[in-house]
């Protein structure tokens, strides 16, 4: 049986306007049964830059900006958000992440994990995955 014949849907995948393009095998939003899967967003900007040298801050504000286009590019929003995943290179950021994320996320409080890793991409400092409502 294919998986038709048990009404499953395909994914189906965008990559919204102001994010750089993917920079592998991947789309940056996956809308499936409901759901948008976002996949994970370095601080990169619109045109493919990386802000490696720059601050965390800086980094932090910049994937929070992405994620924002992300969930828009699929019609959600910040209040639809259902989990987030922070990836930190360093776990002393995570309170300036934190006062940096609260103030983006306003009034939405989705289940959230901030996770320290030895390394991102790039370089990079912060990276953020995340699953909302379509």
């Amino acid at each position: 049986m294919n998986q038709h014949q048990h009404g499953a849907q395909v994914p189906r995948t965008i990559d919204p306007a102001g994010l750089a393009t993917p920079g592998g095998h991947y789309s940056h939003v996956s809308i499936a049964n409901g759901f948008v899967f976002v996949s994970g967003q370095l601080p990169i900007d619109a045109t493919g830059g990386k802000l490696t040298d720059r601050s965390f801050e800086d980094q932090a504000e910049q994937v929070l900006v992405n994620l924002a286009s992300a969930l828009a590019g699929a019609g959600s929003d910040v209040r639809k958000l259902a989990q987030v995943r922070v990836y930190i290179v360093d776990i002393a950021h995570w309170a300036s992440f934190n006062e940096i994320y609260a103030r983006w996320a306003g009034d939405a409080r989705p289940a959230r994990a901030v996770v320290p890793v030895p390394a991102l991409h790039f370089g990079l400092k912060i990276e953020i995955e995340a699953v909302a409502l379509a």
